[in-house]
């Protein structure tokens, strides 16, 4: 089984300070912090410890196929040594899109304030945006071979001829998409096209949808195309609607005994990684509902702890 995620790849600088500071504040951080994020690369890192930690028996014998495509800056530059070292070899950026004229990454700098846990994302990324065209050597050069395309809701009409291509070449491919940014134009349209969505509580209401239930019946009208719709709620919870069988499923917020927030970022990536997981490599062996309190079990243990490592653990114990 093949996977390819395609999205942004970035170097974050996280501040964490004692409150959001107002407007010619001058405030010291706590702590300080950087790594290596971006929504696809998030997922990924969690998804291939998840693998890693599988107990499916083919999985033992035969490695996994997980491929980044992200626009990169050059081979050579100390960014992309960095951004490889923290992948590889376990998710593969053979196919990613080097830009050799540039050397700073795609960079965020969050602030994430201790008193009320809210986090405030500054972006900045010169790197030229990946080309349909460029696409289309990358999907052909992976070929049939490649069974499941997820794609981060970014440059919507790119990423739209993008599933097109798709869709047109490799008919039998799976694909899903995020639908993130509520002022991204765009994105309602990369849905109708997508086999399964994954929606942010932001986007929801930014579109004035009041509940997870509410985005995800009215959506359902939106995407003829899609199987599964899931839409995640912060400390609500989640929930996923079958369109077959207009059926939804939610589980509320993980918590466990002595359980804190301590760090959210990244938390709808892990939940993205814990459905792809399940779809891809337990499509036969979980029913959805389990599918959906594991993936919401890996989110919610993200979200008690700083950084994505030691997620595998989320297949210890019972969560069905």
């Amino acid at each position: 089984m093949s996977l390819v995620a395609v999205g942004a790849c970035y170097v974050d600088t996280i501040l964490t300070t004692p409150h959001y500071p107002s407007e010619d504040e001058k405030l010291r951080a706590s702590t300080l912090s950087r790594r290596r994020g971006g929504n696809c690369a998030n997922s990924l890192e969690v998804l291939q410890q998840l693998l890693e930690h599988s107990d499916i028996k083919n999985l033992k014998t035969a490695s996994p196929n997980i491929n980044l495509v992200a626009v990169l800056p050059a081979r050579s530059s100390v960014a992309t040594h960095q951004i490889r070292a923290g992948l590889e070899p376990h998710v593969s950026l053979e196919h990613s899109i080097f830009r050799e004229l540039f050397n700073e990454p795609a960079s965020s700098y969050i602030i994430k304030a201790s008193d009320s846990g809210s986090r405030t994302i500054v972006n900045y990324n010169e790197l030229p945006e990946m080309t349909v065209e460029e696409f289309q050597v990358i999907a052909d050069s992976l070929g049939p071979g490649a069974n499941w395309f997820h794609f981060e809701g970014r440059i919507p009409d790119i990423i739209l001829d993008c599933i097109r291509y798709l869709r047109t070449r490799f008919p039998s491919v799976r694909i899903s998409v995020e639908v993130e940014k509520p002022r991204r134009p765009g994105l309602q349209e990369l849905a109708a096209e997508a086999d399964v969505v994954f929606y942010s509580k932001s986007w929801a209401q930014g579109n004035s949808y009041q509940t997870a239930e509410e985005c995800l019946q009215e959506q359902s009208k939106r995407t003829a195309k899609a199987s599964l719709l899931c839409c995640t709620w912060g400390q609500d919870g989640a929930t996923v609607l079958e369109t077959s069988t207009s059926s939804l499923i939610h589980v509320p917020g993980y918590t466990e005994k002595g359980f804190q927030v301590v760090d959210p970022v990244g938390a709808g990536d892990t939940f993205i990684a814990g459905m792809l997981y399940s779809l891809i490599y337990r499509k036969d062996d979980w029913d959805l509902s389990r599918k959906l309190k594991f993936a919401n079990r890996v989110a919610g243990m993200k979200v008690g702890q700083e950084g994505f490592s030691g997620l595998g653990k989320a297949l210890d114990g019972d969560f069905r």
